[in-house]
């Protein structure tokens, strides 16, 4: 497969549009150039691209070529101007997902267009786990494809495997648990841990038409490259390497450099805000740190149900009902429930009447956006009441942080399964916007995991987070497990590359 010509030191990479792919993307693109100087283009549509820039460093900046591939959301029943999962519905987003296969013809042409450019074709694509067609576009132009699941091991097997098979649709009635094909027969899934729409799935809807596709695509890839690290998901990886039949190479957590320090004492991790470039925050980065400096150690409750999720008015109201009871220390995340537009501004009626006004000295209420980064690495934070999506999971168990799991949509139910059972770094809350919660509940969980009873889970926590910071060391005389991987990946496109 060798080409005449200059030597190939291009990868183009090409993302799903959303923005829990973005980041891991660009944090990707920036370790590989950092690391081989090679050149990197990241091909995207041109809202995402916007955000991309903002997003980049100066460093960055001067390293990582954008690329424009032209899309119109109106010619695909989208909304105008909706580029990205962000801005639209549960339903919106299936659409979005079969609109993203219109981006393989420009994709196309651009990695052509760079192949005469530079005098050969790039060093390989590193493409999404859900842009299967640039695997048909690699063979095309005479190069490598490479998929990238930003999500973990575990999550991206099993949620491969549940689309690929449906095998929820072989239950008979009454059974309410199933075996996920290529995973030991100890694991099973509760029909509860799957989202509606999977639930649903019969292999001609929109979303299964989707996945199977794309998947099926990925899984003819040259090899797979996931946002992990060896030692924090071994299980996770050998099913993955199993269910593929190819190399694997878990180079993660990508997380900004100063996250995976060793921090001591007060330290804390500083310009940490520039990695959601793009958001207007709720409220100020050293407001935030300030507040938390005033919090006994590993006490304070962070609640965040990521950049595009949110819960029942009735749910909201267990959360602060418990929240106030409990009366731990709390930051939370305050978006508009699910039955209202997200973009309306914060009602007094969604929290019960002066909740605000009590828990002024108990907790913080941030509108929107709040600086994540900067509140996971606090030594004041001391679990983090997540929806299991894989790069807050990684921000927060890289610092040590326990998790209060309550899984929305997408991988984020099999992450939360593999937190509890495998890991044991987590205690699940709630279960979807079905789930019954309670004040009583939320008020036992928040005690168990901050008290004496969580210590286990504290502990193994801050084992997960030394065993990510260790396997992303890069130091003279010491190369971490993820550091390595990469290296590997580098050495297995050059050789497929050379003439």
């Amino acid at each position: 497969m060798g080409s005449k010509g200059r030597s190939r030191r291009h990868i183009v990479m090409a993302p799903f549009m959303a923005q829990g792919h973005l980041i891991p993307f660009l944090a990707l693109a920036n370790h590989i150039h950092k690391r081989t100087a090679f050149t990197i283009t990241i091909a995207t549509t041109p809202l995402n691209l916007k955000y991309l820039r903002r997003a980049l460093s100066r460093d960055m900046d001067r390293a990582i070529n954008l690329a424009e591939l032209p899309f119109s959301s109106s010619h695909h029943g989208l909304p105008p101007d909706t580029e990205n999962t962000e801005a639209l519905t549960l339903s919106q987003v299936a659409v979005l997902g079969m609109a993203s296969t219109s981006l393989k013809a420009p994709f196309h042409e651009l990695v052509k267009k760079i192949a005469r450019e530079d005098g050969a074709p790039p060093l390989c694509i590193i493409s999404d786990v859900f842009l299967g067609w640039a695997n048909e576009v690699a063979k095309l132009c005479d190069t490598v494809n490479i998929t990238f699941t930003t999500g973990g091991a575990y999550g991206t097997a099993a949620y491969a495997t549940v689309w690929q098979n449906l095998p929820h649709r072989k239950l008979k009635p009454g059974e309410e648990e199933f075996s996920l094909p290529g995973f030991p027969d100890s694991v099973k899934v509760h029909v509860s841990q799957l989202h509606q729409f999977i639930r649903e799935a019969d292999g001609t809807d929109v979303w299964s038409r989707f996945f199977q596709s794309q998947l099926k695509l990925s899984g003819e890839s040259h090899g797979w490259l996931c946002n992990t690290a060896e030692e924090v998901e071994k299980c996770g990886l050998e099913v993955l390497r199993n269910y593929l039949k190819l190399p694997v190479w878990p180079i993660g957590p990508l997380l900004p450099e100063s996250m995976l320090k060793p921090q001591s004492g007060t330290t804390r991790p500083m310009g940490l805000a520039t990695q959601r470039a793009g958001k207007e925050y709720g409220i100020s980065p050293s407001r935030c740190v300030n507040w938390l400096d005033s919090k006994p150690e590993r006490s304070v409750v962070f609640i965040s149900f990521g950049s595009q999720n949110s819960i029942k008015q009735s749910q909201m109201l267990a959360i602060a009902a418990g929240l106030e009871q409990s009366g731990r220390s709390f930051i939370w995340v305050i978006r508009p429930p699910v039955e209202f537009d997200r973009n309306v501004e914060f009602r007094p009626e969604w929290l019960p009447d002066g909740f605000e006004e009590r828990v002024a000295s108990q907790g913080l209420l941030v509108r929107q956006w709040a600086p994540q980064l900067e509140i996971l690495a606090h030594k004041s934070t001391g679990a983090f009441l997540s929806h299991c999506g894989w790069n807050s999971l990684m921000e927060g168990l890289s610092q040590g942080v326990p998790i209060i799991g309550w899984p929305l949509a997408a991988e984020q139910s099999y992450n939360s399964k593999m937190l509890v059972e495998e890991m044991r770094v987590a205690v699940e809350i709630c279960r979807g916007l079905d789930g019954v919660l309670t004040a009583e509940k939320v008020t036992g969980v928040v005690e168990m995991v901050l008290g004496e009873e969580g210590r286990s889970i504290r502990v193994n926590a801050e084992e997960i987070g030394v065993k990510m910071k260790a396997a992303m060391r890069d130091e003279e005389g010491f190369e971490g497990s993820s550091i390595k991987a990469l290296d590997e990946f580098v050495a297995y496109v050059t050789s497929r590359a050379e003439p």
